[in-house]
Parts: structure tokens; C-alpha cells; sequence
């Protein structure tokens, strides 16, 4: 008997109900006209927001730490120690994003799922947007503190629950900064005054901001200008940073804390110092070169507008993150290979990354791309939104 076996049954059903995946082969670097399953396409699937990752300083920088630090860190920080390198990318990232410390983690994933999970306890209350990131959920359950989800966005709801949670020991209030699959905006003004009212802690996850919004891309809090009203903000180095792994800025106290308590801390291996090196000239990219930001919003502003101009749905984006409506999770799946066929690699999301009958693609535009590869693919997008009769010829929706 293969105690395994059940396995065989749920990758069956995976695949009867279209919904096994299995990633593409990329043949070259991030770049905006990328080598995909030996197709040349153009690349709306990746996160690199500022077209950093290929980036000629950012590869000396890499190339520099490995020639003197080698390829990996050796073990976890309190066991290991920290290079110099550690410490110089958190201070800078402290001073960056107008913080007293940030710890780095390995992992965007980690820094909040450890976070949390390390700070809250069975006797305190976590107050969530529904559509929070998967890493806030499972940190919310391992710190085993009580969950309370209040509706997207809907800032009187969160109040209400908030309300009703005075009796715990600690309460969090926390929401993603940008929300990855919709592309919208927290309203965080208005949240931080709630926490402020209720004496709660405030925790922004900023993995979708850090390098969009604000000064610089200083984020979220940044971006509102709420400097000092925000307890924890999270940030990942994976997305514009173009490296991997994140980091959390708050107060000493918060870092070394963490330091001491937060799991993924205590038991993974630190950045390799190539990573840690490259995110420092980012940084140094980010405040010399304001024009990789003004590119990055033009681009946003330019794609949203060809896409809604063909008739498409683009839901409450307010970033570069721009979802395609499809509502179908089939249809959604055929609309990506469709669009992969024609030259475009936009990939299809649907359940459970988003809920049943909510199936969109999702496109994000970087700083790299030039004015003739969105023109290019808007196109091919129309004309496949066309073959499969979500378009009508003169582009509206039927």
C-alpha cells in the first residue's frame, strides 16, 4: 500500500478541473522581451517592477561581495554571526524607509509569517483584510491569537471589530500596503486612525510598495504621509529590490525582539551577500535615478488606459499591478495560453489565490518596458480578447 496514494487523487482532480499548474521555463534574464519555453514574449508576469534585475551595478555589486564574502552566508545570524554586509543594507534600509532599525529576513514569505507569529499570542486579537497576503494569514495561524477578518477596504468594519477585541492583552491591526492580485491601495489614514483610537498595534505590508509608492518608493507610508503612525511595516527585497528575501521596519525594541524570538530569524540561513550587495544599489539606484520611477508610472498609466480604452475590466487597480477580468477559471486558462501563442505571457490566477469566479490575468508593467512593447502587447491582448468573444470588434463588451 502507498500511503501516498491520496496524492495521485487530489493531482487527478488537479488536472480534471484544468487547474494543475507547473511554472514556465525562462531561457533568459527578467527582462521585458523574455526567452520563455523558447518563445520570445513579451513579459507581463514578473514582479521586477523597476527592471532592476538585470541591472549592469547591480550585477558588479553581486559579482564584488561574492569575489570577497563568497556565495553563501554559512548559517543562521545568531549562530553564524552577520556579515558587514547585513548591517549596512539594515541601516540603510532604516534610514530609507524613516525607521529606527530593520532586520532582514530570508524570505518576503518569512518576515511576515514570522513577525506575527512571534509577537501575538492565544490571550491577543488580530484584526485582517480579508484579501491580506497568504503569509499574514499563516502567521496570524501560528501565533494562535483569535482572527478577526473584517471586509476589504471597509475601514468600519475593522473599527467594529476592533470594538469588540478591548478585552485582549495585545491587538494588531494589519493590511498589505498594495493588494497583489487586485492592485488597489489600503486606505491607510483612515486605519491608522482606528489603531490609534484603539490603542492597537499598526503593521503594513509593504512587498507590492516598497520602490512603487512614495518618495523615492519609500512605500506605502510614504506615500500618505504617516511617518511615526505606523508600528511594523514589512517589505520584501524579491519585487522592485529584484534580489530575494525581506525585511521588517519598526523600533529597536521591534528588531531586537525579532532578533531573538521570530523563528524564521533563528532557524534559516541569512541572505548570501550577493543578494545583501545588490540591495544596497538599489537603494543608491532608487535616490539617484528618480526617472526609474516617472517610467514606471507612464508605463502603468499608459496600459491601464489601452486596456480599458479595448473594453477590458481592470477592477480597482490603482497600480502597476493590472488585473484583466475573465470570471472563468477555464476561460482564464485558455485566455493565457492564448495570449502566450500570440507572442504575450500573462498568466492566468484563479482559485484559490482568488476566490471562485473571480479568475482574471494578471499583468504588471515595468520601468523597462518601452512604449512600443505595451502598444504591442495591448494589441495582442485585444485580439485574443476578441477570438474568445469577451470583445466586440469595435471594442466594447457584448
Amino acid at each position: 500500500m502507498n500511503p501516498l496514494a491520496f496524492l495521485e487523487t487530489e493531482v487527478a482532480s488537479m488536472v480534471a478541473a484544468g487547474t494543475l499548474r507547473w511554472p514556465r521555463t525562462f531561457d533568459s534574464a527578467q527582462v521585458p522581451r523574455a526567452r520563455v519555453d523558447g518563445r520570445e514574449v513579451i513579459n507581463l508576469c514578473s514582479n521586477n517592477y523597476l527592471g532592476l534585475a538585470y541591472h549592469p551595478r547591480l550585477r558588479a555589486a553581486a559579482t564584488a561581495a561574492i569575489d570577497r564574502w563568497g556565495v553563501g552566508s554559512g548559517a543562521a545570524r545568531p549562530i553564524a554571526g552577520s556579515l558587514p554586509l547585513h548591517g549596512e543594507l539594515e541601516r540603510e534600509l532604516a534610514r530609507f524607509k524613516r525607521v529606527e532599525a530593520v532586520l532582514t529576513y530570508p524570505s518576503g514569505f518569512a518576515v511576515n509569517a514570522g513577525t506575527v507569529a512571534a509577537l501575538l499570542t492565544k490571550d491577543d486579537v488580530v484584526v485582517s483584510d480579508e484579501l491580506n497576503h497568504a503569509s499574514i494569514i499563516d502567521g496570524c495561524r501560528l501565533s494562535g491569537a483569535e482572527k478577526k477578518i473584517y471586509r476589504h477596504r471597509d475601514v468600519g468594519h475593522c473599527r467594529a471589530l476592533l470594538a469588540e477585541s478591548r478585552g485582549a492583552r495585545a491587538r494588531l491591526l494589519v493590511t498589505d500596503g498594495v493588494f497583489s492580485m487586485d492592485g488597489d491601495i489600503a486606505p491607510l489614514p483612515a486605519l491608522c486612525e482606528a489603531a490609534r483610537e484603539h490603542d492597537a498595534i499598526m503593521m503594513v505590508d509593504d512587498a507590492h510598495a516598497s520602490g512603487v509608492l512614495g518618495r523615492d518608493g519609500r512605500g506605502t507610508v510614504d506615500h500618505f504621509g504617516l511617518h511615526g503612525a505606523v508600528h511594523i511595516q514589512v517589505g520584501t527585497l524579491s519585487k522592485a529590490f529584484a534580489g530575494v528575501g525581506g525585511f521588517v521596519a519598526g523600533s529597536e525594541a521591534l528588531i531586537r525582539y525579532l532578533m531573538n524570538r521570530s523563528r524564521p530569524i533563528l532557524f534559516s540561513t541569512s541572505l548570501p551577500p550577493a543578494v545583501v550587495a545588490s540591495c544596497l544599489e538599489v537603494i543608491r539606484c532608487l535616490e539617484e535615478d528618480p526617472s526609474l520611477l516617472t517610467r514606471l508610472w507612464s508605463n502603468t498609466r499608459s496600459f491601464k488606459a489601452r486596456l480599458r480604452s479595448a473594453g477590458f475590466d481592470t477592477g480597482a487597480s490603482e497600480t502597476p499591478i493590472t488585473p484583466i477580468m475573465i470570471g472563468d477559471e477555464d476561460t482564464a486558462v485558455r485566455f493565457s495560453n492564448e495570449l502566450f501563442n500570440a507572442g504575450v505571457f500573462g498568466l492566468a490566477i484563479g482559485f484559490p489565490t482568488v476566490p471562485r469566479g473571480k479568475a482574471r490575468i494578471r499583468t504588471i508593467v515595468t520601468s523597462a518596458h518601452t512604449e512600443d512593447d505595451l502598444s504591442e502587447a495591448a494589441d495582442i491582448i485585444a485580439r485574443v480578447g476578441r477570438y474568445f468573444g469577451l470583445l466586440s470588434k469595435d471594442g466594447d463588451r457584448p
